[in-house]
């Protein structure tokens, strides 16, 4: 009987070990299949006289060939790379909104200001103020558009957040369910293998959108967080997630995941605090990359609309008319206040200076009423302002906006603790347009006109002639006479004797900021030289300032105004095309690294816990031959067997 014992449990176990090793090639690809192993243990043999006697072998247990330490590695991993790779994605799109070539917005631009040289050379001929007229309204168009694709990102950009945050919440709870049928498969004291793999796998597909830690509890449950110590399923219980417009802020159009505890209070987690997978890809991008693209598109709309809707305001049609508003003026939107905020506080503001305006968000918090700090968010950079503030501190959050190019109106009084968002260029681009439909309505003249006299006799010349206000202040026209090279007295001013200074302004009023015209001379004049500046509508220059071009030439001259952090309206283009391609370039180099290193950790893991098709066909011949060879076993203990009962029947 001992024999054929031995040889029953020989059969089962060598049965047991070929349908393991079916089992591993019927799996062979399936998504985190872990492949199984028999292991064997000998039977305790029995004492006899003649020593320890074997009795056949036991089927222990079933194995998965696992790592628990290259999962959870290669999981992390995994995670980084998916983040990595759709901010790379989504990042590549908004530089194709930003494109270069003739049909990009910066040729547009380019075209646009070339166009003022056509006029420059011919003020009265009509086809070349039409091809002005053309490029502007070709300017607004792209602007729109490239505002609209905008648009569109960010809505895809909802849209997917919105899936992927509906999938993790049905992978935690799918997550919670498996944890259950595994704490009751653990009391039968053998491992639930292929629901330790569906968990697995679980964990894996939760990674790919948010990046998790785990901890296993002793009934062999796993509790999994997120954001470092959020329970997003702790055993059999599953919290869930949402995403929402930052409570701080409202409005602002940042996003937030809102972590939603079992007891119903809601945690605001930020994107830092992810770490990786797609949805904090996402966040950032929405977050920062699109929200920088918008900055850029609305700085680049506010200051080329404002400085040339201020320049052709102090032109002259070809009516004799005040120039309007080349572009629809961009009213920027008032500083948001925070949730947070007890005072009724407002903040409006407008542009003081477009040459100065940072493609940034500004937050303002305050510690008293007129004291507190700054940050403006594209570079992290704080800035403090209160009263008799020493430098580099200011003394007025005023006088802080100002160097940033903008003006500020408070209405109320903060208090301490109240913080203020400022990202009114962020749809600066979204609705502007021409306001110009006429060629004849395009104020190429200047207001001011200026004759030397025809009598000079010293080396006086004329560098440049500009209004500052339209009409330039003048009633009468201004005689500037030269007692000597260094001395001249004005017609307005009676014998009051300035002076002279080549290449330094004249200006006509002096109000603070300066009014009525200004005008640059140069060279050295004789006693008895005049320069005379007059009105351009004044009778006596009869229909003169149609032929004029001088508020033309000063809009050409826009185009190398340095304007766009020291480059010039021209290049700003090409310097906003270069900081998107730049992110684009840093987030497509972190995504091939670590899709690099996911990639070779997911192939660590699966070398111990994957399937090889040449391995299991050896084990399936050796365990086929060790099956026959008990059966073989069987075979002759029964003929023993029967032997021994023949022997004895007779």
């Amino acid at each position: 009987m001992s024999l054929l014992n031995v040889g029953a449990r020989a059969l089962l176990a060598n049965q047991v070990a070929l349908q393991t090793a079916g089992h591993n090639i019927a799996n062979v690809s399936t998504p985190g299949y872990s492949r199984q192993s028999v292991v064997l243990s000998t039977v305790q043999g029995q004492f006899t006289g003649g020593g320890y006697i074997g009795k056949g072998v036991n089927v222990d247990t079933i194995i998965r060939n696992h790592s628990e330490l290259l999962t959870r590695q290669a999981a992390s991993a995994a995670s980084v790379s998916a983040g990595d790779a759709i901010r790379s994605t989504r990042l590549n799109q908004l530089q194709d909104v930003f494109a270069g070539g003739t049909a990009g917005l910066g040729a547009a631009i380019n075209d646009m200001m070339n166009a003022f040289s056509d006029v420059v050379t011919a003020p009265t001929d009509l086809s070349a103020r039409n091809l002005v007229l053309t490029r502007i309204d070709e300017t607004a168009g792209r602007m729109r558009t490239a505002a609209e694709r905008l648009d569109e990102i960010q809505s895809t950009v909802r849209y997917e957040l919105d899936g992927a945050i509906n999938d993790i919440n049905t992978i935690a709870k799918s997550l919670a369910s498996v944890n259950e049928q595994i704490a009751r498969a653990k009391g039968s004291g053998q491992p639930p293998n292929d629901l330790l793999d569906q968990r697995d796998t679980l964990i894996r597909n939760l990674n790919r959108y948010l990046q998790t830690t785990q901890v296993e509890a002793d009934d062999g449950s796993m509790s999994v967080f997120v954001a470092s110590s959020q329970p997003l399923v702790l055993g059999t219980t599953a919290a869930t997630l949402s995403i929402d417009n930052a409570s701080l802020y409202p409005g602002s159009g940042d996003l937030k995941v809102v972590f939603h505890t079992a007891g119903g209070a809601s945690i605001e987690l930020n994107e830092g605090m992810l770490g990786g997978g797609e949805v904090a890809g996402l966040l950032r991008f929405n977050n920062s990359d699109l929200a920088e693209g918008r900055n850029l598109l609305g700085r680049m709309a506010v200051a080329i609309s404002e400085s040339m809707n201020t320049q052709h305001r102090l032109g002259l049609t070809l009516d004799g008319q005040v120039g309007g508003n080349l572009f629809t003026p961009i009213a920027l939107a008032d500083a948001r206040g925070a949730s947070t905020n007890v005072s009724g506080a407002t903040i409006g503001l407008a542009v003081s200076d477009p040459t100065l305006l940072a493609a940034s968000n500004y937050e303002i918090s305050f510690t008293a009423a007129n004291a507190g700090s700054v940050q403006r968010l594209s570079d992290g950079k704080f800035f403090e302002f209160g009263p008799a503030l020493p430098p580099p501190g200011y003394t007025s959050l005023n006088a802080l906006f100002a160097d940033q190019g903008l003006a500020l109106t408070i209405t109320g009084a903060p208090v301490a603790g109240d913080r203020f968002l400022i990202n009114s260029l962020q749809g600066a681009a979204n609705n502007i347009d021409s306001m110009v439909y006429s060629p004849r309505d395009l104020a190429a003249a200047s207001p001011v006109n200026a004759t030397l006299g025809p009598n000079n006799t010293g080396q006086l010349k004329m560098a440049s002639l500009k209004a500052l206000t339209n009409p330039p202040g003048a009633t009468v026209p201004v005689t500037l006479t030269f007692t000597g090279p260094n001395t001249y007295t004005r017609s307005d001013t009676g014998a009051v004797v300035h002076n002279y200074v080549s290449g330094q302004p004249i200006n006509y009023d002096t109000a603070v900021p300066p009014t009525g015209w200004s005008i640059t001379l140069s060279g050295s004049p004789a006693a008895g030289d005049t320069v005379v500046i007059g009105n351009a509508l004044d009778p006596a220059y009869g229909d003169w300032y149609k032929r004029n071009a001088g508020n033309a030439s000063a809009l050409l001259g826009l185009r190398d105004v340095k304007m766009f952090d020291d480059a010039t309206l021209a290049d700003g283009y090409a310097g906003l095309m270069a900081q998107v391609g730049t992110r684009t370039q840093s987030a497509q180099f972190a995504a091939q690294v670590s899709e690099k290193i996911a990639s070779q950790l997911e192939g660590d893991r699966t070398a111990v816990s994957g399937v090889n098709l040449d391995e299991e066909a050896a084990r399936l011949i050796q365990y086929q031959q060790a099956y026959q060879a008990s059966a073989k076993m069987i075979q002759i203990a029964q003929n023993v067997f029967d032997s021994l009962i023949s022997s004895m029947g007779r």
